[in-house]
């Protein structure tokens, strides 16, 4: 039986499994309680031996928004503030050491965590209508979760400094110009183009899935390094308590809700 959580939607079908963000009334922002459900999926996944793909998408008109900037700015009883500071984290390196392929299929806004969602994912298929964001700096914050190295090893340091520090927005041509994605296509076509990807990688072996997969990680780790990024947590602790960053963070949370 797949397992039930309180903001995704986890299925399988044959040797595919899906994990879709199903918080489509929030544009599938990232709150705690999302950060915690994707890594446990990515755990019950990682059990299943039969399954050797998997899709990771967004419900309704985007794939994620970002953390959810209600949630993190009100205090949990359940997540203590370096705790919540270090669950994008957990989350992201869970999804990336995953057995399986995984497959991002993005639509509409792909912002900041989410970002870094996708970028954990091994393959990454965008619509026409997909809009990148990183807006961390502008919010007062570095960008964390291992989102640094992820970033310069796929799209190279000098596109990361500038993606990060201007907080510009960027399309899927030039997306897939930089490295970060592996096709584009039509916003209509994406679902039926990623099913029929997913299909044809789970007939291949699964040993050699799962090989090429173990060989080509460990090239990246060496390269840009995603397994050391504990201390992201401490920098966004840190954030809370800066002056400039605290005034920031407070600007753009006030101008989002006017907005």
């Amino acid at each position: 039986m797949d397992p039930v959580f309180e903001t995704l939607r986890v299925g399988t079908e044959g040797a595919v499994g899906a994990i879709t963000l199903a918080r489509p009334q929030k544009l599938n922002a990232l709150s705690r309680q999302t950060l915690q459900d994707l890594a446990d999926a990515a755990r019950w996944f990682s059990g299943r031996s039969d399954i050797r793909v998997v899709v990771v998408s967004g419900e309704g008109r985007s794939f994620s928004a970002g953390f959810d900037l209600d949630d993190f700015a009100n205090p949990s009883a359940n997540f203590g503030v370096r705790e919540t500071a270090d669950l994008g984290r957990i989350m992201a390196e869970t999804v990336t050491a995953m057995p399986q392929i995984t497959i991002a299929a993005i639509q509409g806004h792909c912002v900041g965590g989410g970002l870094v969602l996708a970028a954990s994912c091994d393959l990454r298929v965008a619509a026409q209508n997909a809009v990148f964001s990183i807006p961390e700096v502008d919010l007062g914050i570095p960008l964390a979760w291992g989102g640094i190295p992820r970033l310069v090893r796929e799209i190279g340091p000098a596109a990361t400094k500038e993606l990060v520090i201007t907080c510009r927005r960027f399309h899927p041509d030039e997306a897939k110009a930089l490295g970060f994605l592996n096709t584009v296509v039509s916003s209509e076509g994406l679902i039926s183009h990623v099913e029929d990807l997913a299909e044809s990688i789970a007939a291949k072996p699964g040993y050699a899935l799962r090989t090429t997969k173990q060989q080509v990680n460990a090239v990246t780790e060496e390269m840009a390094g995603t397994m050391r990024n504990a201390a992201d947590a401490d920098a966004l602790v840190f954030a809370t308590f800066d002056k400039e960053s605290r005034e920031i963070s407070a600007a753009y949370l006030k101008s989002k809700k006017k907005s």
